[in-house]
């Protein structure tokens, strides 16, 4: 077609890099916005709500696992791994579950 113009690259809003195949969309002031996987990620009030998340369900689940150890006093080495990992898998959870639902196709990908 003679007169068909050329498709514009949908870019990230933060690095401008080109979106390629997926964008993930994050919600600010601004509207809704196009971003990477790695700027959508950093994504300050996603990594906020990611980290009250894991506060309150690594507590509980550190409690319901490793509560008698810490009530005794005992307190064995292997909790200095463990304890960290408890609260690690509830971020990466939260995370996980808000980028899969912000993402969507980039058209022409």
């Amino acid at each position: 077609m003679a007169g068909a113009r050329p498709a514009v690259a949908l870019v990230c809003t933060r690095c401008r890099i080109e979106l390629r195949g997926a964008a993930y969309e994050v919600r600010s002031e601004e509207g809704r916005l196009a971003r990477c996987l790695r700027c959508a990620l950093i994504y300050r009030p996603l990594m906020a709500r990611s980290l009250l998340i894991c506060l309150v369900v690594g507590t509980v689940l550190t409690a319901i696992n490793q509560g008698n150890l810490i009530v005794q006093g005992d307190f064995p080495l292997v909790l200095v791994w463990k304890i960290p990992l408890t609260y690690a898998v509830p971020y990466c959870v939260a995370s996980l579950g808000a980028i899969l639902n912000a993402r969507s196709r980039v058209a022409g990908a």
